[in-house]
């Protein structure tokens, strides 16, 4: 679904976004909830230091809601960019972000909206995606903290050497 999104919208980011809530309503309520529960892993799989410099690199500053919407934006990009970016987040080098705004935050509430649109219902409550997560335990919000090892500014040239080259 991420992958096809990607691919169709072209960048837009609207028109994204209105391709996840019109697939997710094709689903069940249920299945609506574990979409959620999933992208909540991905969030906080992808919460790592490293990643983080990523950011810092190609946008020049990391704050905790722009970091949320990166981790938002690497997850949008398609299941190869993710994975690759999970395992080694200098490989974004070789991924197209001269003049993007590297941030996604809708996607984190196409869950809520095809929820509601599948469900009628208009009131959020803990039956809603979100509630439900985090009552498994799934909130990137309230995460155990950022993987890896902290870095300086200084250190970043030498830490992500080939994403460093192509943005500084």
């Amino acid at each position: 679904m991420i992958d096809f999104a990607h691919q169709q919208a072209k960048g837009n980011e609207q028109v994204y976004e209105a391709l996840i809530i019109k697939t997710l309503e094709q689903y069940s309520p249920e299945e609506i909830i574990e979409f959620e529960c999933l992208l909540e892993q991905q969030l906080l799989a992808v919460d790592d230091f490293k990643v983080m410099a990523a950011q810092k690199i190609i946008e020049g500053s990391v704050t905790d809601d722009s970091y949320l919407y990166f981790r938002c934006w690497l997850i949008s990009q398609g299941k190869s960019v993710f994975e690759e970016a999970l395992r080694n987040p200098d490989s974004l080098a070789s991924t197209d972000t001269e003049g993007v705004v590297a941030e996604f935050e809708p996607l984190l509430y196409v869950t809520t909206q095809a929820y509601k649109n599948k469900t009628c219902k208009q009131e959020e409550d803990e039956s809603f995606p979100r509630g439900v997560a985090s009552k498994r335990g799934l909130n990137y919000d309230s995460s155990t903290g950022t993987k890896g090892k902290d870095w300086t500014e200084e250190q970043l040239p030498t830490l992500l050497p080939k994403l460093w080259a192509k943005h500084n």
